[in-house]
């Protein structure tokens, strides 16, 4: 049994990467369908929204955001494994993203961090890798050990466990991607250049890394892809037409500190923070203790982040 468990983890943690193709997709999606379609609609995603709505015991007080004023507000992104192959456990927070949405400067900026940054556990009173906070403490472990380390306060949370991507493409249709190399993943073919994917394939297209030249930057590209594919097809008339089924595959698979009303506001004063979107990524230097291996984010590396975060959360520059 030990062995087959070594055998199946790295697999496990490239199942984790897809989530973050649906991490923000679930925010703007819901967006959407408050924005473009009638009071029946609404109805179902006020629903939706109360099923996942799930408020934290913060371990330290929570920076309250004005939204009537349109104030830049962050949220933490978590994909966490539970929720596929039968798994119910707590797991850990294998993808980690913080979104910072300014509707002053029209764009919100992701952040992701790796999932092996050694940073102190607030509230474990230990060192370790930022994921296993999750494990330890939940959600509001996590959030209190993001705001730590990156030195800034987290708004929201949204968090999506394994049984989303699948169930997300399919609800909105097939997505395109354009292949930069024709490479052959879990028995299925994906040639290159312009091709369509049902929910299935999607998760297996963000999955690839180690066939990939480029390794977890190139996975990155293919997610950011899949991304753009989910929102184009949202926003389509056949995305719209689907919204029940959207917001069934959503119910079930997201927890959010984002209420109703909250949703409402955003949804009316920030649309125009969506219209771009920016990426950047926190790059740790591996290393190892006890045999294990840890990244370490340099002194530079994690001012510089904390200083891009500080500054999308900034108005009136």
């Amino acid at each position: 049994m030990g062995n087959k468990r070594k055998r199946n983890g790295p697999h496990r943690v490239l199942r984790m990467k897809k989530v973050l193709t649906i991490l923000v997709s679930t925010l703007l999606v819901l967006i959407l369908l408050l924005t473009a379609i009638a009071a029946k609609v609404l109805y179902d995603v006020k629903e939706t929204t109360e099923e996942a709505y799930e408020p934290l015991a913060r371990t330290q007080k929570l920076k309250t955001v004005d939204l009537k004023q349109q104030e830049p507000f962050s949220v933490l992104l978590l994909g966490v494994d539970t929720g596929s192959l039968g798994r119910s456990e707590q797991g850990r927070s294998d993808t980690i993203m913080v979104a910072t949405v300014n509707p002053e400067k029209e764009k919100t900026v992701l952040v992701s961090l790796p999932r092996d940054t050694y940073a102190e556990i607030v509230g474990h009173n230990t060192m370790d890798k930022i994921n296993h906070a999750y494990a330890f403490g939940g959600t509001a472990m996590t959030i209190a050990t993001v705001e730590k380390l990156l030195d800034i306060p987290i708004n929201y949370y949204v968090s999506i466990n394994m049984k989303g991507i699948e169930s997300l493409v399919d609800a909105v249709g097939d997505i395109e991607v354009s292949n930069p190399f024709a490479f052959s993943y879990e028995e299925t073919e994906f040639p290159k250049g312009s091709q369509r994917l049902d929910g299935s394939n999607a998760l297996k297209y963000v999955r690839m890394r180690y066939d990939d030249p480029e390794g977890d930057y190139g996975r990155q590209a293919r997610q950011r892809q899949v991304i753009a594919g989910i929102m184009k097809q949202a926003l389509s008339i056949k995305g719209i037409s689907r919204y029940q089924e959207i917001l069934t595959s959503l119910g079930s698979t997201i927890k959010t500190d984002i209420s109703f009303s909250d949703l409402e506001i955003v949804a009316r004063k920030y649309r125009s923070a969506f219209s771009t979107i920016e990426s950047d990524q926190a790059k740790g230097e591996g290393f190892m203790q006890d045999e294990i291996s840890y990244q370490r984010l340099s002194p530079e590396e994690l001012a510089r982040v904390q200083q891009l975060l500080k500054a999308e959360l900034t108005t009136g520059t």
